[in-house]
Formats: structure tokens, sequence, C-alpha cells
């Protein structure tokens, strides 16, 4: 392999509030030799997320934070140029986990093959990959939703939230309603999700939106964003409800007071729920065996808002933090020209 300079992303300072370009540095460094079972990654195309804001902070937590000085990690899909493992040859399409970099090495082991020929490289960070696996656990495994039921989902347009809508409709769902930061995503939801209500969250009290959206209460919430949201499930859940709690982005860079009608859980017999999905690998197969062939025949659709150029990858991460109506569906960066991955 030749010599090879590479760019990364590096977290150089830690943000109080919503992090800032300042917190983030793009630097060159060198590339080097694989060694024995190992393998270099062209990267191509990588994944931001909103958990990624919680690796940001000092501090333990469900998984390592970032350290400073060092390039941030992100799933990445890309293709393997060198390698000293002989289970994984050149030409290998890979998922991995050292994104915020042009060229990762890396253990080939912390590689997973993937099919670049059966879904569009993309779709292993989004749908088919922890995206979807968390809307899928998050939904039947922790939340139990059952056909005939009703869902409301926050953050609805967003990667994890149009993947559970689509797939409580397609299990028989009697109603799903979600949130989005824009009209034009509510609409999105009803028009081309298959979503029977949704509401921008911008427009008003969301307990009355959430109310007259779901004028027969929720037996399920999906909760990505928590605060106001929460509040407003908590107000619209049936007795014996279930909130699946896969995230608050609301509270990720303000730290706003709980919900105040908390005590609802108690004469509800509410039952809340908090999952991270890599406690749920286990559930993969599964997973992939219900939404595979799903999305091949069109009944799941997997929107993506696609960025060009690690150069943009902070101000990405930043714009999807403060929500609106830029991003839809899965949030993905371009580090590599189209055609990388084969």
């Amino acid at each position: 392999m030749s010599a090879l300079r590479s760019r990364e992303v590096l977290l150089v300072r830690r943000p109080t509030g919503y992090p800032s370009l300042d917190d983030m540095a793009l630097v060159e460094t060198d590339v080097r030799e694989p060694r024995d079972g190992e393998v270099v990654v062209r990267n191509a195309i990588m994944s931001v997320d909103p958990y990624m804001r919680g690796r940001m902070n000092e501090g333990k937590s469900y998984v390592p934070q970032f350290e400073l000085g060092q390039p941030m990690e992100a799933g990445t899909v890309g293709t393997v140029i060198s390698s000293r493992d002989p289970g994984m040859p050149e030409g290998t399409n890979v998922t991995h986990m050292l994104g915020w970099r042009d060229y990762a090495v890396l253990p080939a082991a912390h590689a997973r093959a993937i099919d670049a020929a059966a879904a569009p490289p993309s779709a292993y960070l989004g749908i088919l990959g922890l995206t979807g696996l968390t809307a899928w656990v998050g939904l039947f495994d922790v939340a139990d939703l059952k056909a005939g039921e009703s869902l409301f989902v926050s953050a609805a347009s967003g990667a994890v939230g149009s993947v559970a809508g689509q797939l409580a409709k397609m299990h028989g769902a009697k109603r799903v309603v979600g949130s989005a930061g824009s009209d034009e995503k509510a609409a999105y939801l009803c028009e081309e999700l298959g979503f029977d209500a949704a509401f921008n969250y911008k427009n008003g009290d969301v307990r009355a939106l959430l109310r007259d959206a779901a004028p027969g209460g929720i037996d399920v919430y999906f909760d990505n964003v928590g605060g106001a949201q929460l509040e407003a499930a908590l107000a619209s859940l049936n007795p014996f409800g279930r909130i699946a709690a896969c995230g608050m982005i609301s509270q990720y860079n303000e730290q706003t007071p709980g919900p105040r009608n908390l005590p609802l859980i108690v004469g509800k017999r509410i039952r809340m729920q908090g999952f991270i999905v890599r406690d749920h690998e286990g559930r993969r197969g599964a997973f992939l065996a219900d939404v595979a062939p799903a999305l091949r025949d069109g009944r799941l659709k997997s929107p993506e808002t696609v960025v060009d150029g690690l150069e943009n990858a902070p101000q990405t991460l930043i714009d999807m933090l403060h929500g609106g109506g830029k991003h839809l569906g899965k949030v993905l960066v371009r580090i590599a020209a189209e055609g990388a991955t084969k």
C-alpha cells in the first residue's frame, strides 16, 4: 500500500450546551500500514446521529466518551483497500465504527462484511443497521406493540422515528401519529411513509396537537425527544400504556425540568423503559428476516439526507441537534466519491 494521507475530525473541546465548530477540528495525518489481523478501509459514507452529542461530554456513560484530541467515531461503510487478515480480503465492502476520517485502520474482527449488491451501502447504516434495529427492538421487544394498538412517535421524520412508524403500520397498528419539526416533514410522514396523522410540534401546545391527532388516546409512545413531548404523551396514554425511551434529544443540550405530569404513570399503570440497542444484538437475525424483505419489495422506505464532504460533517451534526426542517430520515455524510463501495 502506497503512503496515504487521511483527513480526520477531532474533538478539541467539550461543548457547553450546543456544540460549535470551534469544538471540532479537521486535520490531516498519515495512514499507517496494517498489522497482522488488521485492515485499511477507505471510508465512503458515515452516519451522523444525536447520541454523538452525549459522547462529547466528560464522564462515564453507557458508551465511551470521545477523547479530546482524537478522531470522533461513527458508523461507516467503506471498502477494504489493504488487508493482513485472510478472512477479509481487499475489495470487501464493510461497515465499522471508525468514521469521521477518510481512511480507517482497524482489526478485521471489528468490521462486518456487507453485500452492496443486495441493498445500497447506506442502508446498512440506516434501516438495515443499528437505526432499523433500534426501531424494531423498541417497538416489539421493549414496548410490546400489538396489532390494533395506537402509537405516537416523536421526531418521527428522523432516522429511527421514520422506521418505527412504518414498522408499526406494517405490523397492523390501528393508528400511527408522528411529530416533526416542520409542516413539510409532517406532510411527508403521512403522504410518503403512511402515518395516519402527523403534526409540527412548533405549531402550538403539544398536548393539544397530540390530542387532536389521536382522539382515542395512544397505547405506545416511542420517545426520541423527551421534554414537552414526553409530557404530552403521558397525558394521552391509555391505561397500561407503554413508553420505549430511545432518546431525549431535547435534553442533550439544555437541562430543563422533567415532565410535570409524571405521577400519571402511577394512576394509568404506565410502563416506561429505556433501552440501548447494543444490548439486543442477539435479535439482529430476527430483525433482518422481518425488515430486509419489506425493504426489497417496497413495503418499507428508507428516507435519507446525504451531505457531501467530510469537512461538512461537524456542521451537519450541529444542524441535526438544532432540529427543524433541514434533515429528513437518516443523516449521512458522503466521505468518498460515489462508487467507492462496489
